[in-house]
């Protein structure tokens, strides 16, 4: 559930109708509900409430904007970070350094020495030499990581190519059959507590058999650990569930979830910790747009929008699919491609889709874009950088400014050879 409807005809975001917000602020801009991110937040915490030791942590990858995280640690979330950057966000929307978890297979020497200084509490460690280096870095501030192994465990998520990252030949964690080895030879380690392991085999799940294999994999290797006297406490189970995206296609739901994860971990007697991302955001904002033409074509017409794949990037990069609906539809309906004003075939989020009749001028949302919508905008071919807009009741406030290409130039420089 999601508080994005229609009364009388005009689509709201909570008390708010669209037009309002595209009067005030103009398009295209993303906009976010309060309401619905903090449903999801305690709609996913509700779904782990049969496990009696837990660590929740936001994958902050997912959506960064401070006003969004500010909501997330009022609902008592960490965060799961892939990056120093990720990592100073989350401190300043007041998420508490211990409840954060430092995940990714790139973090640099200078990352981790300074998310050590600020008291990250937890670090999964992606391969041995960055065991080795973030343990050395640890004894030489007098300090002892907390440290988890990432696992990858070699199990076909059925998801997206580009968003699966458990099998062997993803560049995530280290070989299950070697895991075991790893570990033991990092947890010997002055400067480091080993304390369990991790694991995340893709986003966007809709099948929990190849989950459930995967957590069973893991959590059998962190028990044969613990019976080897490791110090065993918890395991990261990571994330992925999936968001309808498309209406009609309905996922699990997150109590399915935590069922299946009460289930399969009965007995462990382990801290479970989990990084939920595209889930509480997803359905929590909308793309709002603006037809500029309806362009005749061959077959069928091309809408062309103001948003472009710069402030969209998923259908571009995954042939992502993003509910289009008219903010004030007819009832008409029309077969259309629907496209933005970047110069890329690429530009594309529709092709041959049954949608609203909409005309120039004419104002649109492409729906599910509060995850990996903002955070992966760019400013290609020096188009301002899309706001962000937070919806509370009957109120909304800018929570990340339009970047324009005046300001983008302004941080330029013109080298002195350069100059006549």
């Amino acid at each position: 559930m999601d508080h994005f409807d229609y009364r009388n005809g005009v689509l709201h975001a909570e008390d708010v109708p669209m037009s309002a917000i595209a009067e005030a602020v103009g398009t295209p801009v993303y906009i976010y509900s309060r309401a619905t991110l903090e449903r999801h937040a305690q709609v996913f915490r509700d779904a782990l409430s049969a496990i009696p030791n837990k660590h929740i942590a936001f994958a902050i990858k997912a959506n960064p904007n401070l006003a969004v995280l500010k909501v997330l640690a009022k609902q008592g979330y960490g965060a799961d970070i892939v990056s120093g950057g990720e990592m100073k966000r989350a401190l300043a929307a007041g998420m508490a350094a211990h409840d954060i978890v430092f995940s990714g297979v790139g973090k640099t020497r200078i990352e981790l020495r300074e998310a050590l200084e600020s008291g990250v509490g937890q670090f999964n460690i992606e391969l041995e030499e960055e065991g080795v280096a973030l343990a050395e870095i640890a004894a030489s501030l007098g300090m002892t990581a907390t440290a988890v192994l990432r696992v990858n465990p070699d199990v076909d998520a059925g998801t997206h190519a580009k968003i699966s990252t458990g099998m062997k030949e993803n560049k995530f964690g280290v070989p299950i059959d070697e895991a075991g080895a790893i570990f033991t030879r990092l947890a010997a380690l002055p400067g480091l507590a080993m304390r369990g392991l991790a694991l995340h085999i893709g986003s966007q799940l809709f099948d929990f058999g190849p989950i459930e294999a995967a957590y069973a994999k893991v959590g059998a290797l962190a028990l044969d650990l613990r019976a080897q006297g490791q110090d065993i406490d918890r395991v990261d189970l990571g994330g992925g569930l999936g968001v309808p995206y498309e209406r009609g296609k309905v996922p699990p739901t997150p109590a399915d979830y935590g069922a299946m994860v009460e289930r399969v971990t009965r007995g462990w007697g382990l801290k479970l910790m989990f990084e939920p991302g595209r889930v509480i955001v997803g359905n929590a904002g909308v793309l709002l747009t603006r037809v500029i033409w309806v362009k005749p074509g061959v077959a069928r017409p091309y809408i062309i929008v103001d948003a472009a794949m710069n402030d969209l990037a998923r259908p571009a990069m995954y042939d992502a699919w993003h509910d289009f609906e008219a903010v004030a539809p007819t009832g008409a309906r029309m077969s259309a491609n629907i496209a933005g004003p970047v110069c890329e075939s690429g530009d594309t989020f529709a092709v041959n889709r049954d949608i609203d009749v909409v005309k120039s001028g004419d104002l649109a949302v492409f729906r599910t874009a509060g995850a990996y919508g903002a955070t992966m905008a760019s400013t290609y071919n020096s188009r301002a950088l899309v706001p962000e807009v937070m919806v509370d009741g009957d109120r909304f406030a800018v929570v990340a400014e339009r970047v324009l290409p005046e300001t983008l130039i302004a941080a330029e420089r013109v080298p002195d050879f350069l100059r006549d």
